[in-house]
């Protein structure tokens, strides 16, 4: 039974769940809009938000914690200077997932996710 359980494991080990989450997260922050499955943007959208709330504050030590996690200099520079300022008063709610519809080929379902113009 799979009472309790929470997240998505999209076929996949540990190790590999991580690594596609965090390319998908460098992906998402450098092109601001990606086009993905409904399960992946989903579960993207926790990532993203979290990092883009630790940049709110710009800090060596935020730096480094989201350095951590992504591991992508280019990213990570773009996440705070150009990314985080946006929301500086905002409270959360960075992205937006739309719906497209099924993908040609194996109609798995297709979303939009992107970054909101705050």
């Amino acid at each position: 039974m799979r009472h309790q359980k929470s997240g998505r494991k999209f076929g996949r080990n540990p190790a590999q769940r991580s690594a596609l989450l965090r390319q998908l997260a460098i992906s998402m922050i450098i092109e601001e809009r990606m086009t993905t499955t409904e399960a992946k943007a989903k579960t993207l959208r926790g990532v993203v938000e979290k990092l883009i709330t630790i940049a709110r504050e710009d800090s060596p030590h935020h730096r480094r914690l989201v350095m951590s996690k992504i591991d992508h200099l280019p990213a990570t520079t773009k996440l705070f200077d150009v990314i985080a300022p946006r929301y500086e008063a905002g409270g959360g709610g960075y992205t937006r997932i739309s719906k497209l519809g099924p993908r040609k080929g194996d109609a798995a379902p297709l979303a939009l996710i992107e970054l909101v113009e705050a």
